[in-house]
């Protein structure tokens, strides 16, 4: 039962974070992503992971998304990992896939790495927005300006 990482629509005081979390967790801690840059979507944010060649680093933007983890109440886990999945619009292994959801380490304030789930940009989205996306260069979306 790994926490969420939330970077967008999904964070405490964005409209997704009332409809969806709200008291469903117990535990939200800021937290940040390395090894990723935002875009916008628009009117939600992607994730994109680094090639690790230099490509799609944010041309010169973050390489690092700020959000937060969100712990689930253990007995809603279940039902908010598939709602969750639902509103990203991800089901396994499909090609048709927005985002993926995958394990990666997120940074909470302190330091602690935390295995986590996100929601990041799937091949073929990443390579759109790496190409021509609108790069959120704070790596923050609540200061996408």
């Amino acid at each position: 039962m790994l926490p969420f990482f939330v970077y967008g629509t999904l964070r405490p005081g964005e409209p997704n974070h009332d409809l969806f979390l709200r008291g469903r967790t117990v535990a939200e801690e800021p937290a940040r992503m390395r090894g990723m840059a935002l875009y916008d979507g628009p009117g939600y944010p992607y994730a994109v992971e680094s090639l690790g060649d230099g490509a799609g680093e944010g041309r010169g933007g973050a390489v690092e998304v700020s959000g937060e983890i969100v712990t689930a109440a253990p007995e809603d886990y279940a039902e908010l990992l598939r709602t969750l999945d639902r509103l990203e619009e991800y089901a396994p292994g499909d090609p048709a896939n927005l985002y993926e959801r995958v394990e990666r380490p997120a940074i909470l304030a302190d330091g602690t790495a935390v295995r986590a789930w996100v929601y990041v940009a799937a091949p073929t989205v990443a390579a759109g927005l790496r190409a021509r996306g609108k790069l959120i260069e704070s790596g923050d979306w609540r200061l996408r300006g």
